[in-house]
């Protein structure tokens, strides 16, 4: 997908060098196209030593067991969607504890995706119906012989081996950045 006409006054967008790249950009005022970008979210919930999953419901990956997650609204926070996205597709209450991985995904429409280590807080796992079919938490023995999503697998691989916290929310930052949410390793 590519934007034809500006997003701010409605004139067709023209071809202009923007630093050396060509871009879409409006002749009329100052928007530039920089391209179409999703930022999706993943959550490794561990309780009992068990990773939480849900089974995906729809495709893509309909039929997998997955990590629960999903993308970013255009004004809510990457902290408040996992959360959201967790109790959505599980049932379960969990905190944000830090982020143990990033994938880069660069495509049609560019992915960002952000894994995050969630401490559990409470809950019984259950689908949602929509997105899931199944929830529950698995031991890495019961992940082994389940349908589990090979992205999945690397991210729980991540989480369980990790060999430090990973980058965790900044609670005091130095220099405050208004509106920011800051993690730092």
């Amino acid at each position: 997908m590519s934007a034809n006409f500006c997003l701010k006054c409605g004139t067709g967008l023209e071809f202009r060098d923007i630093d050396g790249t060509m871009r879409k950009a409006c002749p009329r005022c100052d928007f530039i196209f920089w391209g179409d970008y999703s930022v999706g979210v993943g959550a490794l919930v561990i309780k009992d030593e068990k990773f939480l999953l849900v089974k995906r419901a729809h495709n893509p990956g309909k039929g997998y067991w997955t990590n629960p997650g999903g993308y970013i609204e255009q004004l809510e926070s990457i902290e408040d969607t996992i959360i959201r996205e967790v109790e959505e597709e599980s049932g379960i209450k969990a905190k944000v504890k830090g982020i143990v991985a990033i994938r880069d995904l660069p495509r049609n429409i560019h992915n960002l995706y952000v894994a995050f280590s969630m401490e559990y807080m409470d809950g019984i796992p259950r689908p949602d119906g929509v997105e899931s079919d199944e929830a529950g938490f698995y031991s890495l023995e019961e992940i082994e012989l389940m349908n589990v999503a090979p992205f999945t697998r690397w991210l729980i691989q991540v989480a369980y081996h990790g060999e430090s916290k990973g980058l965790m929310k900044d609670k005091d930052p130095v220099v405050s950045l208004n509106d920011s949410i800051l993690f730092k390793v």
